[in-house]
């Protein structure tokens, strides 16, 4: 297909399509004149893509190229592309440190949530920056007398660990299918499961008033 044909296939401007193509978030075409290129199905999903990680992931165009880099670099392996698309939503940058915590000992950070996830186990990087967010939203906790202590935020950890060996096992082996799957979904399923924690609210209350306890399924 032609240009003005891609256009048309993914919903996107020509112009907006020409400047995908200057930036390199949208692979070449082939070649058939000096002024004319062929595209396939492969530039439509990756149109979709960048589409996708830029109107509803809301990353700009700068961490858009960034990811595809990754993604589309021979070799890359699977947690690394996970990690990239993690970071892509938290603003961080890859620094070359092993995910899987091998690198040794990063600067201090979040000491309080640091410490929590050591003591439970699980395999971060001290140099994560979801620590720091962590670290703030829990201090937040604290400023206005929540009472979220260790135990009650293992108690939340275990729910959520079970959560997230959901997602990971959702997520296709393919680069780029693992990108979109992290990124939108966590952009878009976050809400559905915050709007699913105040049913259960609802729920739960509601049935013990009248009397009955909630079934755990």
């Amino acid at each position: 297909m032609r240009l003005a044909e891609l256009s048309e296939s993914s919903g996107v401007a020509v112009a907006t399509l020409k400047y995908y193509l200057r930036e390199g978030l949208l692979h070449p075409g082939r070649a058939v004149s000096r002024t004319q290129a062929d595209y396939d199905e492969t530039h439509v999903e990756r149109v979709r893509l960048v589409r996708a990680l830029s109107e509803v992931g809301g990353l700009p165009l700068a961490t858009i190229g960034r990811v595809l880099e990754v993604i589309t670099t021979p070799g890359q392996d699977r947690i690394t592309v996970l990690e990239t698309a993690q970071r892509a939503l938290v603003g961080g940058r890859d620094d070359g440190a092993d995910p899987a915590g091998g690198a040794g000992p990063g600067p201090d950070r979040g000491p309080r949530a640091s410490a929590w996830l050591e003591a439970r186990g699980w395999q971060i990087h001290p140099s994560d920056p979801l620590i720091d967010e962590l670290e703030r939203a829990w201090a937040a906790c604290d400023d206005v007398g929540l009472g979220l202590d260790e135990q009650r935020l293992s108690e939340y950890a275990d729910h959520v660990e079970a959560i997230g060996r959901i997602d990971v096992d959702s997520v296709p082996p393919d680069p780029e299918g693992a990108v979109r799957q992290v990124v939108l979904g966590t952009v878009l399923v976050d809400p559905v499961l915050s709007a699913l924690r105040r049913l259960a609210h609802q729920h739960i209350s509601v049935s013990r008033a009248m009397g009955r306890e909630p079934r755990t399924r």
